[in-house]
């Protein structure tokens, strides 16, 4: 990776507030959400990997989104919550184009992997009989293997094109973490290159996977309304997309919305909020999300707790 060879050695994150009297209290409420988020996922990875039960392609792939989830939250928040405790809110070069990096990484894996696990509830209704055919263990593991492949390069390619830029201004980031918007309102120069790839290459990570997701399922809900004339049938088929579909809207949302605008498109107080959202609130609903609406993990979860 090629640093820039500006005099730029440190950035200084302004973070979530400049109020010095939130501070504290702050630090509290996500210390707690970041606790919640990793020890939730925690517990879905545990039961995934030890109950055989759910030895199957869907809990497969809730046990890579739960490892996704737990490495997302700790990309940012450790670093937030020790600046709230800091007077000096400093982060240097390597580890600002680090942490970009692994944002972008991890972030983008979940967006593709939701697109799978899409494709999985696809087959599992619309062709139940070649399920274990299709979806097999060889399968699902060149799948993972695959976006998580994806993801790197994806953000290999932002964390390599923004350490080239020229930093020669200020060296103050008016977020709570490294990402490519904030630095690029630092830099100096031409950042055409580094917008379109913003725009373009992140745009299609993430709109290609939700299009993906969408049309899986409309060909659900096709296949059932012409499969079945029970709506009693029709929604405990859907229940079972229910949870999944939940977590897209989660990260969609506020996604789709920083990155298909501009960089000069938000003010970076309304990024902050959207970044709260898929950074921090996100990752701690997901484990409740599936622990409360799914039988199959609540009954896990259940014979793990007897067992201790």
């Amino acid at each position: 990776m090629m640093l820039n060879t500006t005099s730029v050695t440190e950035f200084l994150l302004l973070g979530v507030t400049d109020i010095q009297e939130l501070q504290p209290f702050l630090f509290v409420v996500f210390l707690t959400i970041y606790f919640i988020s990793v020890a939730g996922n925690g517990v879905i990875l545990m039961i995934v990997i030890s109950d055989p039960r759910l030895h199957s392609p869907m809990y497969f792939f809730l046990g890579n989104l739960s490892c996704l989830d737990i490495c997302y939250s700790t990309v940012t928040l450790p670093k937030m919550l020790q600046n709230f405790l800091s007077t000096h809110k400093a982060i240097s070069f390597l580890g600002c184009i680090s942490q970009l990096h692994f944002f972008h990484f991890l972030g983008s894996t979940e967006a593709m992997l939701l697109a799978v696990m899409a494709f999985d509830r696809f087959v599992a209704i619309c062709k139940p009989l070649r399920y274990t055919v299709i979806m097999s263990p060889q399968l699902c593991t060149q799948m993972a293997i695959t976006v998580w492949t994806i993801g790197f390069f994806h953000a290999l390619l932002h964390s390599v094109m923004t350490s080239r830029l020229n930093f020669c201004g200020s060296n103050c980031i008016h977020h709570f973490f490294c990402d490519v918007k904030p630095l690029l309102k630092l830099a100096c120069g031409n950042t055409e290159l580094n917008q379109w790839l913003l725009s373009t290459v992140t745009g299609t990570i993430a709109m290609g996977p939700f299009f993906l997701t969408l049309i899986s399922y409309f060909y659900i809900i096709t296949y059932l309304s012409f499969k079945t004339h029970s709506c009693s049938m029709l929604h405990k088929a859907l229940s079972t997309c229910a949870s999944h579909f939940m977590v897209v809207i989660l990260l969609y949302a506020p996604v789709l919305f920083t990155y298909i605008h501009p960089a000069s498109g938000t003010s970076m107080d309304q990024d902050r909020i959207i970044a709260i959202m898929y950074t921090v609130v996100t990752p701690v609903l997901n484990p409740l999300i599936y622990t409360l609406r799914n039988k199959e993990v609540k009954g896990a979860l259940v014979r793990v707790i007897r067992r201790l």
